[in-house]
């Protein structure tokens, strides 16, 4: 079974390259995204396929840690990751294109299945109902995070 998908689009006045750079620095993710409390990294080298890291988040009032791999990369235009975590099977991807001079647009998708023989998760039933929102919400405020830092720079 399927279940939601949240996508979450944001105009960003600066070109693909340092809007790439500010989502894919994990030693700076701390600073740059407000909702995001840890990054534990846990791979060496740049940002590609294979990187792994752990994240904790506070979300409607819990913690939770995921750790996400890279599991397709295409600098400076998309990037996918997983976790597997309580039973379920959570896929991001972040989308990047041009957008006039000067500009990109983000497109942030989260979605999460079942995984095989596991329970519905805590993100899961986040993206029922009125836990979509709260997704959206999340998504929309680190693309605005991400914004404000890049244009603070650019």
């Amino acid at each position: 079974m399927a279940m939601k998908s949240v996508v979450v689009e944001r105009r960003i006045a600066a070109s693909p390259g340092p809007v790439w750079e500010a989502l894919t620095d994990l030693r700076d993710m701390e600073r740059v995204l407000s909702g995001v409390e840890r990054v534990e990294v846990l791979t060496e080298g740049v940002f590609g396929v294979g990187t792994r890291w752990r994240e904790t988040r506070r979300m409607m009032g819990k913690e939770a840690t995921e750790e996400m791999t890279v599991t397709e990369a295409e600098p400076p235009d998309r990037y996918v990751t997983v976790a597997d975590s309580h039973g379920m099977h959570y896929v991001s991807e972040i989308a990047l294109r041009p957008d006039g001079a000067g500009a990109t647009t983000v497109r942030m998708t989260f979605s999460a299945t079942p995984a095989e023989g596991g329970r519905t998760g805590f993100l899961a039933k986040l993206l029922s109902g009125l836990g979509a929102r709260a997704v959206s919400r999340a998504l929309a405020k680190d693309l605005d995070d991400v914004a404000a830092s890049v244009e603070r720079r650019h």
